[in-house]
Formats: structure tokens, sequence, C-alpha cells
């Protein structure tokens, strides 16, 4: 694993991480690591810094609902462009291609169930290329990106009675 991989690696693990920090953790001199990162930035690897929010202890709790969609690819166009219009959707977090029964996996979050339904309803599926959706709401998050939602502070280990 070359430098570059080693300072991604850090930082998709925690993005706070400073030069100085990633140096010592990478034998590198902090001037170093911060020429690479910022190459990283201008060729478009780091696409940006973003903080892991459990939104359940919140005041705001969206909905998030996985969205399979099932689509007819334009002519001379292919998946690129459908895939496209729906990532422009402010609700979309998310949009893969994908292989299997359906095409695109959208993740979307909003603020209700029935706003999510409705944007399907209504944003999505009428879309021409769109030949069936189907929506699937995330009930409780465990793991998300590596990290776990659920801590478990309890020993559920039972007690050896001698």
């Amino acid at each position: 694993m070359g430098n570059r991989e080693k300072i991604l690696s850090l930082l998709e693990k925690n993005a706070r991480l400073t030069s100085d920090e990633i140096a010592v953790m990478t034998a590198m001199k902090p001037a170093d690591v911060q020429q690479i990162i910022g190459e990283l930035e201008e060729e478009n690897v780091i696409l940006g810094y973003s903080a892991a929010i459990n939104w359940e202890k919140t005041a705001l709790d969206p909905v998030t609902a996985l969205i399979e969609v099932r689509v007819t690819p334009q002519r001379d166009q292919g998946f690129d462009h459908i895939a496209r219009r729906v990532y422009r959707f402010p609700q979309v977090k998310s949009c893969y291609l994908m292989s299997g029964s359906f095409d695109l996996m959208v993740i979307v979050e909003d603020t209700t169930l029935k706003a999510v339904a409705q944007f399907v309803s209504e944003k999505i599926a009428p879309l021409e290329a769109v030949v069936s959706t189907q929506t699937h709401f995330i009930l409780k998050k465990y793991k998300m990106n590596g990290l776990e939602f659920v801590i478990h502070d309890q020993d559920t280990r039972e007690a050896v009675v001698l």
C-alpha cells in the first residue's frame, strides 16, 4: 500500500486526523502529508469530509429508504443518463448501478414515510425509463460505514455458580 492509500485509509476512518497525526502514523513528514492530501482533493479522489451522525438521538430523525429501481437504458446513453436524473434530487443521498434483479439502488432521506413514498411516486416512478420501483424503509440502523450504532454496555454473560 502506497502513501496515498495509507492516508486515504486513515482519513476514511477518521476525517478529523491532522496532517501531523497522519505523519506520525505513516512515518512521513507533515508537509508531505499536506501535499498528498491537496493533490487527492484536486484530483477528486477525496470528494469531501463528513461526520457519521446517529440522527435517532437528535430532534431530526429522517426516514431513510432503499429504492430498487428497474430501468430501460436509453439508446446511446446507457444507465448513466437516467441515474443522473435520479441522483440530482436533494432527497437522494446515494445512487448505485447494481447487478442482479434491479438496476439502480437509490438511498433516499426525507422527513416522513409519506414524504418518501410521495417522492418515489411523483419523482422517480414517472421517469420515462423507469420500469418499476420497490421501496424498503430502514427501521433501525445497527452499523453504517464501519461504525456501530448500537452500543452494548451490559455484560450479558451468565454467572458461573460453584
